[in-house]
């Protein structure tokens, strides 16, 4: 029961933690939101509408129906106001906001409460899914470096240009973390579906422990119609190649409106 309570207390907070993070990170805290073509008192109105004028949003439909059931990845060119001013290996950086969590799955002698650590710390990745804005992709050979982020070095390569593939590398003095980006679509008219094909693996420095996730696919909702969220139903197996040990973590799907809710469910299931 304790391993239980432990992460049911690791897990509990993320959610508020996330958004106050993120917005530090970004500069956004204190700002004030309002609509670029009118004034504060409409902007939380404009907030709720989706991204698209109506004519851009008739046209971009006319053209993506030939794609519906397809792989998009490498195959359609999208329009810059649906972007966010960074890379997709940018992007990859910010999974180090709560590497606290690795140093102390590090410094842990209870090798459950071990997995507990590492599971949040995968979970809470997630907090960048406020932000539905794309990354751009990246040229082939094209770097990003973070140097001294809190004690942590990380570094990015775009790999592949088709298909697009990322990998990057983090490292301190409790961990080291790499990860491979890639990914498959299939997008369904108003909606894209994403399963990763990349892996994550960390290895703790104190006893050498290697722990690797599979992570679980994300939905992006309402892409062309609507307020654009993403959803992230299905499994995350995490393993410790070590010991065989497994955390399952299975995300409940939203309800149709899950991006007002902002509500995920969350069963956990340990194997030893």
């Amino acid at each position: 029961m304790a391993f239980f309570s432990s992460i049911a207390s690791s897990l509990s907070n993320f959610g508020s933690a996330m958004h106050q993070s993120v917005n530090g990170l970004m500069g956004y805290e204190g700002l004030e939101v309002i609509n670029p073509e009118g004034g504060t008192e409409d902007a939380e109105e404009e907030a709720q509408r989706g991204r698209w004028k109506q004519e851009d949003r008739d046209s971009y439909w006319k053209m993506m129906q030939k794609y519906i059931g397809s792989d998009v990845t490498s195959l359609v060119s999208l329009p810059v106001y649906i972007f966010e001013p960074m890379s997709m290996i940018q992007k990859m950086a910010e999974l180090m906001e709560y590497s606290q969590l690795l140093d102390l799955a590090d410094e842990c002698e209870d090798p459950y409460l071990r997995m507990v650590y590492v599971s949040s710390f995968f979970i809470s990745m997630y907090y960048a899914c406020q932000r539905t804005l794309k990354p751009f992709n990246p040229i082939l050979g094209e770097t990003y470096e973070m140097v001294n982020h809190g004690g942590i070095t990380f570094i990015a390569e775009q790999v592949s240009h088709h298909p697009p593939i990322s990998a990057g590398h983090a490292e301190n003095d409790h961990f080291v973390y790499d990860i491979t980006s890639k990914v498959k679509t299939k997008f369904l008219g108003n909606s894209l579906e994403i399963y990763p094909l990349g892996r994550s693996r960390v290895t703790l420095k104190r006893d050498g422990v290697v722990l690797d996730l599979v992570p679980c696919p994300s939905k992006v909702n309402n892409l062309i119609f609507g307020r654009t969220w993403i959803d992230v139903p299905g499994e995350m197996t995490l393993t410790n190649l070590s010991t065989g040990d497994k955390v399952l973590l299975y995300f409940q799907p939203c309800g149709w409106f899950g991006y007002v809710l902002s509500h995920h469910s969350l069963l956990v299931n340990i194997h030893i």
